[in-house]
């Protein structure tokens, strides 16, 4: 199997809004309000109103399950639904949670992302599969998408 990179998304987002203790685990919202993506022969911006939705098990593992609209430079809209998880060391984990840098490569975070547009020209992504790894900062989510072959 190999992959090819796709796409790096730089997706800016707001203080978590903490539901809190759900009976699986702490839900916590966080909003995604905007940010950038660019790649191979695409690129544009994140709108706001997504967001990730996202459980934080009980053995510590976070759930994330993220909605949101990337809209190209050419002004097509494609819609994502991104679902990973995200572990590592419990100090790592209790620093991204508090919202604190923590060093690259110190944690687990991996999500299997699917598009959907209804443009031609970016049609691909309706029908391959994709991986993504991730990189949690205090404002900004950092996911760089690859293509499975």
């Amino acid at each position: 199997m190999e992959t090819t990179f796709v796409f790096k998304a730089n997706i800016q987002v707001d203080n978590p809004i903490e539901v809190g203790d759900v009976g699986t685990g702490i839900r916590r919202v966080i909003p995604i309000i905007g940010g950038t993506f660019e790649g191979n022969g695409i690129k544009g911006k994140v709108l706001s109103g997504g967001a990730d939705y996202q459980i934080i098990r009980y053995d510590g593992v976070t759930e994330a399950l993220a909605h949101y609209v990337i809209e190209t430079d050419d002004g097509v809209p494609i819609y994502v639904i991104n679902k990973g998880y995200r572990h590592g060391p419990k100090e790592i984990i209790d620093k991204i949670i508090r919202g604190e840098q923590v060093p690259d490569g110190s944690y687990y975070f991996k999500t299997t992302p699917s598009f959907e547009t209804s443009s031609e020209k970016y049609s691909y992504l309706n029908r391959m599969i994709f991986i993504g790894e991730g990189i949690r900062r205090p404002n900004d989510v950092q996911i760089s998408f690859y293509q499975v072959y």
